[in-house]
């Protein structure tokens, strides 16, 4: 990996990268979840309970139903997510950077599916003459089915990234400045 590939940003960025990759990760990470469970629940509702789509909504979608129907949510989430995939990925070095790297190309494509979707919701206009804003691979692949399998497919690499991100070696740490996994150095107050 090239060394300008792995340079360490300045500023807030490279604090977030730094001393404060582990808290931003962690709650990064916990959203991320949290939103794939919700994909889950909503197929289980459907497969599981035999619950129709327009019923199906997951779990914040029951108490607040306009969530699911929401173009502008899900592609403001879709975006959110690729830039915190792109801040945060200067945190990372070796094979979680690969990782990390791949589900942020698979979220590049969600995106632009989410962005299709948000300009059909907002003008009116529908591909392939759908009656309803329709992704690309939408046209083969079910709504709710499609983007349960998007969000396993780019927090699946998530994962992976962040378990070899913790366990990297100090040199991998070094070259990023992140302390993510590495043992607490004792201070020099407590000496």
């Amino acid at each position: 990996m090239a060394t300008s590939e792995l340079a360490r940003p300045a500023g807030f960025l490279g604090t977030l990268n730094g001393k404060h990759h582990s808290r931003a990760l962690t709650a990064f990470m916990v959203i991320v979840v949290a939103h794939w469970a919700e994909h889950i629940v909503q197929a289980v509702q459907i497969y599981g309970l035999g619950w129709p789509t327009t019923r199906a909504r997951g779990i914040l979608g029951m108490p607040f139903p306009w969530l699911i129907s929401q173009e502008w949510l899900h592609y403001g989430y879709a975006l959110v997510m690729l830039v915190f995939l792109w801040i945060l990925r200067h945190g990372f070095a070796g094979r979680s950077r690969q990782w990390w790297n791949l589900a942020l190309a698979i979220q590049f494509w969600h995106h632009i599916e989410h962005l299709l979707l948000f300009v059909q919701a907002q003008t009116g206009w529908r591909l392939a003459g759908q009656k309803v804003p329709t992704s690309i691979i939408q046209l083969l692949v079910p709504r709710v089915e499609l983007h349960l399998f998007y969000n396993t497919i780019v927090t699946i690499p998530m994962i992976v990234a962040v378990v070899l991100h913790r366990r990297a070696s100090a040199a991998e740490h070094e070259l990023t400045g992140c302390t993510c996994g590495l043992p607490e150095r004792p201070s020099l107050a407590a000496a």
